[in-house]
């Protein structure tokens, strides 16, 4: 290395810094995080590890970072990954970005620490997950004006129709396709539920067992990061949530219909 150009030097610095912020950035958009944040931990990172000057350009499937110490500068691009919502790896992240900040890691360190987050931050059971949905969905059916009748149906059609939400998307199913067999599949279950229990609200009941489809942390990063001066990530995002509640839809209608022919 010490037979290299000074800028060639400079370069090879400067690549381990790029790439560990752009992991950094990277998990955190997979995360659920809104593009302010996401920004954010890459900077804190990037200086951290000594950069002067960290430019970024966040995309709906990319990111991409140009850093520069003195005269020396690099841009490199990551890969984003499917985009879901996890606040425990969130925290997680921001804890790591904190100890960089202070310069108490090196790069090395740093990547070992994203690979142990990605594999080892600690989650609930799928089963307990399911439940919870359940228990959730009930109570906003409850909400919504739900007899009680139908309040239990509710339950068990949201936890079996999380459960098999997420082993669809473990098998790597196609989301939106995922969005409308679990939308059929709750709305169904529920509406079968509601009838045979004499429940005088089985619509509303049927709407509620799918509440935990509806992309809120989506919905609200789109707004925020066009309002944030980011309005190409916000209509990907919002094209996004319009998509997925377009198959929500599709499959709820499918459900009543197939209750209707089955009278």
């Amino acid at each position: 290395m010490d037979n290299l150009p000074y800028e060639n030097r400079g370069l090879l610095s400067l690549e381990p810094i790029a790439m560990v912020a752009l992991d950094a950035g990277r998990m955190l958009m997979e995360a659920g995080a809104s593009a302010r944040r996401v920004e954010g931990i890459v900077e804190t990172v990037a200086r951290g590890l000594g950069a002067e000057r960290v430019d970024l350009r966040i995309g709906y499937a990319s990111l991409a970072v140009n850093i520069a110490i003195g005269e020396s500068g690099i841009t490199r691009m990551r890969k984003v990954g499917d985009i879901g919502v996890n606040q425990r790896l969130d925290q997680e992240l921001w804890h790591l970005a904190k100890q960089v900040s202070c310069q108490k890691l090196t790069t090395d360190q740093i990547r070992a620490e994203l690979a142990r987050l990605a594999t080892e931050t600690p989650g609930y059971p799928p089963w307990v997950i399911a439940v919870a949905v359940g228990l959730a969905c009930a109570a906003f059916g409850r909400l919504l004006g739900v007899d009680w009748h139908g309040t239990g149906p509710v339950f068990l059609a949201a936890t079996v129709a999380q459960y098999v939400r997420r082993q669809l998307l473990v098998r790597r199913v196609n989301v939106f396709l995922c969005t409308t067999l679990v939308s059929l599949l709750g709305s169904l279950f529920c509406g079968l539920g509601a009838r045979w229990a004499g429940s005088q609200a089985m619509t509303t009941a049927m709407l509620a067992s799918i509440l935990m489809l509806v992309p809120g942390v989506p919905a609200v990063n789109a707004q925020s990061d066009i309002l944030e001066g980011r309005p190409t990530l916000g209509s990907a995002r919002a094209v996004t949530v319009v998509m997925t509640l377009i198959f929500i839809a599709a499959g709820l209608w499918v459900g009543p219909m197939l209750l209707s022919q089955g009278r």
